[in-house]
Parts: structure tokens; sequence; C-alpha cells
């Protein structure tokens, strides 16, 4: 996969900016659970991180594929403590980090994890 020149530069920024606060012209008014704040923080610049190791490493896209499954995996003991509006801040935030690389699809990760659907997957009741 040929990651965008920027990338380590637009994942080390990434890393750097506040997170999960209230985001005016939008309807998220920041994380729902202040407590939460510096853990969910944590967890995405550890999958800012993972991506930053990838870029360095022979970066292929079934390696950016696993950055975004473990790093949706840290937040599944926080699931259900979470908000709609958290979520998918969550989802926003994995999607910047793609960007930064050029990767253009989670491949229905994102949708996956947020609300329990693949896109992809269609299914035909029965």
């Amino acid at each position: 996969m040929k990651v965008k020149a920027e990338a380590k530069h637009k994942l080390t920024s990434f890393i750097q900016k506040p997170k999960f606060d209230s985001q005016p012209g939008t309807i998220y008014n920041g994380v729902s659970n202040q407590k939460l704040k510096s853990q969910l923080t944590k967890f995405i610049n550890q999958a800012a991180t993972d991506f930053l190791y990838t870029v360095d490493h022979q970066p292929t896209e079934a390696k950016f594929q696993n950055n975004i499954k473990l790093g949706l995996a840290r937040f599944n003991a926080l699931y259900m403590d979470l908000d709609t509006e958290d979520r998918e801040r969550i989802c926003t935030y994995f999607e910047e980090l793609m960007d930064c690389v050029g990767l253009k699809s989670s491949n229905g990760q994102l949708n996956n994890w947020m609300y329990n659907f693949d896109p992809s997957k269609k299914t035909i009741p029965e």
C-alpha cells in the first residue's frame, strides 16, 4: 500500500490535539462522562501510535485493518458506558486516522462496531 507522504506528520499532529471536547458547529458537546475522557483519549492515541508503527514497518492495507480491529477492541469494555455521540466520535477519529494514511475503507469494521452491522454483508429476511 502506498501511504501518503505526510502520514507521519498528520498522525503525530493527531496524537497531540485534544480529543473528546465539544465540537462547535456539530451536535457533539464533548464526552458524556468526563471520568472516561482520559481513558478514551489514551485508547485513540494508542490507535494512532499503532498506525505510526505500521507506516514505518512495511505498511499494507491488511496491517492498517488490523490496527483498526485492535484499536476498536480497546473501547469494548467501555462501550456500554458511552452514549451514541461518543461512539460516533470514536469512529470519526478512526476515519481521521484512515485519512492520514490514505486508507479508503475500514472494510465495515466501524459500522460493525458502532451498529453491529456490516453494510457489505447483505442479509435477506426469511
